[in-house]
């Protein structure tokens, strides 16, 4: 990590008058000022310095102004951007709902940092299977090229929400939201 003259509590106070929606990152070109000891888990968990970072309301500020460019992730406000560390994905889901909506059934996801992504044609679900293990890597789109991980839990629930449907021979699990279907995994 770069040494910057970062100020954790001072770039809290700055985005924290700010509404809860999401800033218009896109239009802001602030300078770059290095990379921050800063660190998303992959469970979620923000830390600083070597710390979790124990205030949620801190971490979902900072998530609002968390940027991804060609890659690597930054925190940007109008005035500066740092560079973070993320090991997998920014954001974790922890929480699914069905509903019904104007185009039919829609998954729902809730995240650790309270950000609601609906599942369609602008935020797809698409899951990596490990190259090691196998083991499933389910992720949702949220925003500025930025992916979410599912929690586990959820992903179990969307497997017990899923159809089989047969395709090339495999059976093949299926959730549809918006009407769009979504394959979560095949066997045969």
């Amino acid at each position: 990590m770069s040494d910057t003259n970062f100020d954790l509590v001072k770039v809290s106070k700055t985005i924290e008058g700010a509404s809860d929606e999401i800033p218009p990152l896109e239009r802001w070109n602030p300078t770059f000022c290095g990379d921050i000891d800063m660190r998303i888990a992959r469970d979620g968990r923000w830390f600083y310095m070597g710390t979790p970072i124990g205030r949620p309301a801190m971490v979902k500020l900072f998530s609002k102004v968390l940027w991804m460019e060609e890659g690597k992730y930054f925190l940007k406000t109008p005035v500066e951007k740092v560079g973070i560390e993320v090991e997998d994905a920014p954001f974790l889901f922890i929480s699914v709902e069905q509903k019904e909506g104007n185009k039919g059934t829609e998954l729902i996801f809730k995240s650790v940092t309270d950000d609601v992504v609906t599942v369609g044609a602008e935020h797809k679900l698409w899951v990596e299977q490990c190259p090691e293990t196998g083991e499933p890597s389910p992720y949702i789109h949220v925003r500025f090229g930025m992916k979410g991980l599912l929690h586990r839990n959820v992903f179990y629930e969307l497997v017990d929400k899923a159809q089989e449907v047969i395709r090339a021979g495999e059976t093949t699990l299926v959730v549809t939201s918006q009407g769009i279907e979504f394959a979560l995994g095949s066997f045969r």
